[in-house]
C-alpha cells in the first residue's frame, strides 16, 4: 500500500473512532497488502511443528501496530492460516499485547465462535527487546458492524454463560482500551468501587498528559464522590444484585465483524474484564458508531433485559 494510502486510511480511522459525527457508507474491507516479514519469535509460536510457511503479507490496518495474514501448510498438507499483530510500543505494547491474548482466551473458551482462538504472544527477538507480537486464529472479515439481531443475541450470550472465576469484578491482568490501561488487574465484589476506580484511573492519566484544570477536576470529584454511588450504588443494595459478565471492552464497528468462511459475528481486539453487562454498551452512544443505531441496543435488550432498578 503506497504512503498516501496508509496516511489516508489512518486519517479515516481516526475520525471514525475519534470523531462526532454520524459516519455514513460502508467500512472500506482489510486488504492484502505486500510481503511482511516475520519475526523468528513468531515463526517458533507457530502451534503446530514442522509446519511450512507459505507467505506472509500485511492485512488492513491498526493505529497502534502493524497487522499480517499467515499463510501455512501443515505437516499433513492441510492449509492453516493465521492472523499477526505486532506492536513496538515498549511496555504499552506488552501490556497491550499481553492483554488482548488473555481476553481473547477468554472469550474463546466461553464462546469458540465468537472469537479468534489466540495461539501465543511474546517480544520479537530480531526488531528489538520493545517489540511485541500476538499469533491468533484467521478469521476473513466480512461486513461490518455484523447483523444487529445475530451480534446482539450472540454478544448476550457471552455475557449470561461467562463465569467470572472469583465470583467479582475485574480480571486477572491489566488490560487496555485502545493503547491506554485499565484498572482491571484487581477483584471487587462491588461494581460501583471498580467503575470508579476505572475513571479515577483515567482522569489521573489525563492529568498527567495535560495538567490539571481546575474546573474539570471539580466536576471529576463530584462524578466519583457523588455521582457513581448514587447511579451504580442501587443495582447492589436493598436486596438487588448484578452478575460480574465478561466482556469485550472496546467494542466498536471495527472490532466487530462477519466471518466470511461461516456468515456468523465474531469480535477481536478485546480488552476485557468481568463488569456489568451494560458496561459493555457505553461505546455505542457515540453517534461516530454505526452500533449507535437503534436496532443494536434494542435488540440487545430483547436477549439481556436492563437492571434493576
Amino acid at each position: 500500500m503506497a504512503d498516501e494510502q496508509v496516511l489516508e486510511h489512518v486519517v479515516d480511522v481516526a475520525r471514525r473512532h475519534g470523531g462526532t459525527e454520524n459516519v455514513e457508507g460502508p467500512i472500506p474491507p482489510p486488504k492484502i497488502g505486500g510481503n511482511f516479514a516475520l519475526d523468528d519469535s513468531v515463526i517458533d509460536a507457530l502451534p503446530v511443528p514442522n509446519t511450512t510457511i507459505i507467505a506472509a503479507r500485511s492485512y488492513g490496518m491498526s493505529l497502534w501496530g502493524r497487522t499480517a495474514k499467515i499463510s501455512t501448510e501443515l505437516p499433513g498438507g492441510e492449509l492453516k492460516d493465521y492472523f499477526l499483530k505486532v506492536a513496538a510500543l515498549g511496555e504499552t505494547g506488552r501490556l497491550m499485547v499481553e492483554g488482548e491474548f488473555e481476553s481473547l482466551k477468554a472469550i474463546h473458551a466461553v464462546s469458540p465462535s465468537f472469537a479468534p482462538e489466540p495461539f501465543a504472544w511474546g517480544r520479537c527477538r530480531g526488531e528489538g527487546s520493545e517489540t511485541y507480537f500476538l499469533l491468533a486464529e484467521f478469521r476473513e472479515v466480512g461486513e461490518q458492524p455484523p447483523d444487529p439481531i445475530k451480534f446482539t443475541a450472540r454478544l448476550a450470550d457471552l455475557h449470561r454463560r461467562s463465569v467470572s472465576p472469583t465470583g467479582k469484578f475485574g480480571f486477572h491482568i491489566t488490560t487496555c482500551h485502545a493503547k491506554l490501561t485499565q484498572a482491571t488487574d484487581r477483584w471487587e465484589d462491588s461494581w460501583e468501587v471498580l467503575y470508579r476506580d476505572q475513571l479515577a484511573h483515567q482522569i489521573k492519566m489525563d492529568e498527567e498528559k495535560h495538567g490539571v484544570w481546575p474546573e474539570l477536576q471539580h466536576v471529576c470529584r463530584l462524578t466519583l464522590e457523588k455521582v457513581i454511588p448514587r447511579l451504580l450504588g442501587p443495582l447492589q443494595s436493598e436486596g438487588r444484585s448484578i452478575k460480574p459478565c465478561l466482556i469485550h471492552g472496546d467494542l466498536w464497528d471495527e472490532n466487530t465483524a462477519t466471518d466470511m468462511n461461516t456468515g456468523e459475528p465474531f469480535v477481536f481486539d478485546a480488552g476485557s474484564m468481568y463488569a456489568h453487562n451494560e458496561y459493555e454498551l457505553g461505546n455505542w452512544r457515540a453517534p461516530r458508531h454505526r452500533l449507535s443505531n437503534k436496532s443494536y441496543v434494542r435488540n440487545y435488550k430483547r436477549n439481556f433485559p436492563v437492571s434493576e432498578p
